[in-house]
């Protein structure tokens, strides 16, 4: 058995052929590289920047709404003590200008007559009979100045206070009561201030 072997001889290829057929690539100056690098950096921190820019704000918004939510928290509390503490005030008013007004008819009973008169004024003539309802403190006051009246009838009533009166007729009823006479007041206002507005 004998085999051949064939032989090959091999030979390097040429290294001035092969190296004049490759791309190398493209050499650049300093000042090429440093001009790439430095529009690579703006472009980064272009991006970077917006990036950041649009993150901070969405976390800007995410707080503004949690801070609304947290205002809002407050004022609804606040808004319902507004309420009372008006409530409260408007009847801490009404007691003050009663013990003010109280005292004022005792020092000069004929402040409560021209109230009587204003009443009467109000009511017309064409009811007939009126009952007029007075303190009666107010009453054993004003009886002799009231008792030329025409068609009033005076009546002592005890739920009044020192001030007040009730005046009825046949289709009018006054009520001359401090409450009375402050809401129609505070209405009053209350209408003035809507109007300028």
């Amino acid at each position: 058995m004998s085999a051949r072997l064939e032989v090959v001889r091999w030979t390097a290829p040429g290294l001035e052929a092969r190296h004049a057929d490759t791309d190398l690539p493209a050499r650049h100056s300093v000042e090429e590289l440093q001009a790439i690098e430095q529009a690579a950096y703006d472009e980064g921190y272009a991006r970077g920047h917006a990036e950041g820019l649009a993150s901070g704000q969405a976390e800007m918004r995410r707080m503004l709404a949690q801070m609304e939510g947290i205002l809002d928290g407050f004022t609804r509390p606040l808004a319902r003590l507004d309420g009372e503490v008006a409530e409260a005030l408007g009847e801490l008013a009404v007691r003050v200008a009663g013990a003010l007004i109280g005292r004022a008819y005792v020092a000069d009973p004929t402040l409560l007559a021209d109230l009587v008169q204003e009443a009467l004024d109000a009511m017309g003539t064409t009811t007939r009979e009126v009952e007029l309802r007075l303190h009666p403190d107010d009453l054993g006051v004003l009886a002799p100045h009231l008792a030329g009246l025409d068609g009033v009838r005076l009546v002592a009533d005890a739920t009044l206070a020192r001030g007040e009166l009730r005046l009825h007729g046949e289709s009018v009823r006054i009520d001359g009561t401090l409450s009375a006479r402050l809401q129609s007041v505070m209405q009053a206002m209350l209408e003035a201030r809507e109007a300028k507005r």
